[in-house]
């Protein structure tokens, strides 16, 4: 099997840094000295190897493709390895390191550059002698057979220039040019490996043969699955580990936008005023779902892009780039594990929470509801994308809606956890349920402490308001320890403190 352009590349990466560790146990059998195999100086080796990962990878010296020429692969191998060299020297000198010794470190470049002009010179007459014999072949074989051959060749390449032009503009006349250019910019439309779909049914991807592509791309709209994650769960079966699916949707904000530019000022407002009633309020309430069904067959779903990422993360995705482009919103998502397949998913005012409780067992905590729906499975994707601001919340987190930011100032989200109280769940003062996600984020000792106790409805934090997470810890670590010594003392403590916050200083949830 011929590698790949990838594989080729890492064999190059690995034969160079093999060659280069050679040079440097080369230099301390020269100077014969053990110390160099040990202590500061592999420290010193190991930050030469880092830059010189670095400064050949920024200057271009694994790019294969162009070493056929000696005069590039000359310039190309010798230019990172004097870019480190400097840095090295210049580290030397300016910093009067103990841990560089002057000969080993230009021995040991010198040396390993010699090795990768030996190797990678023979690298390139091998490439250059089958390129030779492939065309002394060419050469020696009848002049009908050339132009056989040539014409075959052409054909071929025509054939792809033709599918990959047939296939953009078919996504030019689906979802505009834009949208076109970000697929072609995401996957190889031509590959035989890609498969493109106009579908709002899953049965055409159910039909296709499981593991055959590794790229999936749907261009119509995800609002217009009747099925959302039916839909997504069955492009998770058809494809590989880390496959790829492209799709594109119209979001909450962009189908407000289109509504009140597609009609004039007073009557765009009405119209708007309507298509929120039916499509967002109505789905909400069971009583009136059926009217809602019976209206649209859910069809034309109003999406926001919190739900739409969610959705994707509930059905085994990880989102790797989401885009805006005619009016479409545009995502790249790889396969990364199995579906979760959530049988019971919250949609309505109400919702249930997975949060960790006593004994680490997890616990349904019942809340109004603040985010947008499937908002709860982008808690790793907003962790990589934002910070923790004060307080221990995340930063710019879209998935809260307008309404519920309301909620979340008036204290209202929290009435409903009056239930696990009742239930026992929770107790009236203690550390703050939260999910596995965030409770991972803490420290190992203070997890163990956490689960040794009921989470609460009031906790620590609004007796201390910390700002930090590492202070938000060092505040249920201090409730925690004194509430084993004199729990009843402690919740008293605790909550009058926190209830003056709450009155007087005005400490909110949100």
């Amino acid at each position: 099997m011929t590698p790949t352009r990838p594989q080729a590349k890492a064999g190059l990466i690995v034969l160079d840094l093999l060659l280069l560790t050679l040079a440097y146990f080369f230099m301390a059998w020269v100077k014969s000295g053990p110390q160099y195999l040990g202590g500061k100086y592999l420290l010193g080796f190991g930050v030469v190897v880092i830059l010189w990962v670095i400064n050949s990878f920024y200057l271009k010296k694994y790019h294969t493709a162009k070493k056929e020429k000696p005069l590039y692969l000359f310039r190309t191998l010798l230019y990172p390895n004097l870019m480190t060299t400097a840095f090295v020297a210049f580290a030397i000198y300016a910093f009067n390191t103990t841990f560089f010794s002057h000969m080993m470190v230009f021995g040991t470049v010198g040396i390993a550059t010699l090795l990768e002009m030996l190797f990678f010179g023979l690298y390139t007459y091998a490439i250059r002698s089958q390129v030779l014999d492939e065309a002394g072949a060419f050469l020696e074989m009848p002049p009908s057979q050339r132009d056989k051959k040539l014409m075959a060749e052409a054909v071929v390449h025509s054939q792809f220039l033709e599918t990959r032009r047939f296939l953009k503009e078919a996504i030019v006349e689906e979802c505009g040019d834009k949208v076109a250019n970000y697929f072609d910019e995401h996957a190889v439309l031509e590959d035989p490996g890609t498969l493109m779909l106009s579908t709002t049914t899953r049965f055409n991807v159910l039909k296709q043969q499981d593991k055959a592509y590794h790229t999936i791309i749907n261009l119509k709209r995800i609002n217009d699955i009747q099925h959302i994650n039916k839909f997504f769960e069955s492009v998770n079966f058809k494809l590989p580990q880390e496959g790829k699916f492209l799709g594109c949707a119209e979001t909450k904000y962009l189908r407000k936008k289109r509504i009140l530019t597609k009609f004039p000022p007073v009557l765009n407002w009405m119209a708007y005023s309507i298509d929120f009633i039916i499509k967002r309020v109505f789905p909400k309430f069971k009583p009136t779902q059926r009217i809602y069904f019976f209206l649209t067959r859910g069809l034309n779903q109003v999406l926001t892009r919190a739900e739409i990422l969610g959705r994707l993360y509930s059905c085994g995705f990880e989102v790797e780039e989401d885009d805006f482009a005619n009016g479409y919103f545009v995502f790249v998502a790889k396969r990364i594990k199995d579906p979760a397949f959530d049988m019971n998913p919250t949609y309505g005012p109400f919702v249930r929470l997975r949060r960790v409780g006593k004994d680490g067992e997890l616990i349904n905590v019942f809340k109004l509801r603040t985010m947008h729906p499937y908002a709860e499975y982008l808690q790793d994707y907003i962790h990589k994308q934002n910070d923790l601001q004060e307080g221990g919340k995340f930063k710019n987190d879209f998935r809260v809606t307008t309404l519920g930011r309301i909620f979340r100032t008036l204290w209202l989200d929290e009435l409903p956890m009056l239930i696990n109280w009742l239930k026992r769940d929770l107790k009236l003062v203690g550390v703050r349920p939260i999910s596995q996600q965030y409770f991972n984020l803490y420290d190992k000792d203070l997890q163990e402490l956490r689960i040794k106790a009921r989470p609460g409805l009031v906790p620590p934090f609004y007796a201390d308001m910390p700002k930090t997470l590492e202070e938000i810890q060092e505040s249920e670590r201090r409730y925690l320890e004194a509430y084993f010594k004199r729990p009843v003392r402690t919740d008293w403590r605790y909550f009058w403190k926190a209830f003056s916050n709450i009155v007087f200083k005005h400490a909110r949830s949100a």
